[in-house]
């Protein structure tokens, strides 16, 4: 049996996901986001998708791309995942070795992937000289049998609103997404600063749930968020919750995320994950307040190039 490492076509995207709900059974992805996502991405990203194939059947996946939105040069990213039942066949290291290559000519000096912490996968990473740096936690809430936060009253000057009611100018949340995101704890730290492209690769995605995305406003201004991301088997994302500078500390993400949820398991919703950074306390709290459980580690590795 031979593996081959290819690029991504479009009619790989059931494969793909199937491969890459075997490996992260907590993220949530359809075939239509995985082609828009290659199609819109931003030409600075340098986006590539890889796939390892064994004799036709497609076992492995990999994101391989720079980061763009990094204020520092040189960085970039390649996520690579084998099908659980495929692995030991070399399908990973020559994902690696064909998105390292790529990522040098694309002046990459660093090269950041997400290990899932288990003893083989960090041998794996360990072998191929990626070093670790920072733990992430994934979250299961079940929203089928489990019991939410009853309904916040609001306070003062405050409104729930969805992403829905911004169609016709969704700028103010852009503000509200390159702000909190600039605030995120990340080795890779982004800054978005492009609108048109936040529209072609957020606001756009298929991914993205606008009626299930809650905001908060306080006097008329956006003050906080909580993106929802959905894959139509029941299956619930937050992409992101935040809160922007002057807003912070008053409870709104707490708000919105419970209005989000509700809005979720309202809409047929029985499954809610989440992921955070193992140093961002004020939302590892939050989810903790829902009933949020760990199901699953990942910890940052880096090598550098050259």
């Amino acid at each position: 049996m031979t593996v081959i490492v290819r690029d991504f076509r479009p009619a790989d995207a059931e494969g793909w996901v199937r491969v890459r709900r075997a490996a992260l059974p907590f993220m949530v992805t359809t075939p239509e986001r995985v082609v828009f996502d290659l199609a819109n991405a931003a030409p600075a990203k340098r986006y590539r998708l890889l796939v390892a194939e064994e004799d036709g059947e497609l076992i492995g996946t990999a994101q391989v791309g720079l980061a763009h939105e990094s204020p520092e040069p040189g960085q970039a990213f390649c996520n690579p995942y084998i099908h659980p039942e495929r692995t030991g066949r070399g399908a990973g290291t020559l994902l690696l070795r064909t998105a390292e290559e790529y990522l040098a000519l694309a002046g990459a000096t660093s090269v950041y992937t997400w290990v899932l912490d288990t003893p083989d996968d960090l041998a794996f990473a360990k072998r191929r000289g990626y070093e670790p740096s920072r733990p992430a936690h994934f979250f299961h809430l079940d929203l089928a049998h489990g019991t939410l936060p009853p309904r916040q009253d609001l306070p003062a000057g405050v409104e729930l609103r969805t992403a829905a009611d911004f169609a016709d100018d969704p700028r103010p949340l852009f503000e509200a997404d390159a702000e909190t995101t600039a605030d995120e704890p990340s080795d890779t730290p982004a800054l978005l600063s492009g609108y048109e492209e936040w529209l072609d690769e957020i606001w756009r995605s298929p991914g993205l749930d606008h009626h299930l995305t809650s905001v908060v406003t306080a006097d008329g201004e956006v003050a906080a968020f909580s993106v929802a991301e959905t894959d139509g088997t029941g299956r619930y994302w937050s992409g992101m919750t935040g809160t922007r500078r002057a807003y912070r500390n008053r409870g709104l993400a707490k708000l919105a995320k419970n209005d989000s949820l509700h809005r979720a398991r309202g809409a047929g919703c029985t499954d809610a994950y989440t992921g955070n950074d193992a140093d961002n306390g004020p939302m590892l709290a939050i989810n903790r307040w829902f009933g949020y459980e760990i199901c699953a580690t990942e910890v940052r590795h880096v090598r550098r190039l050259g």
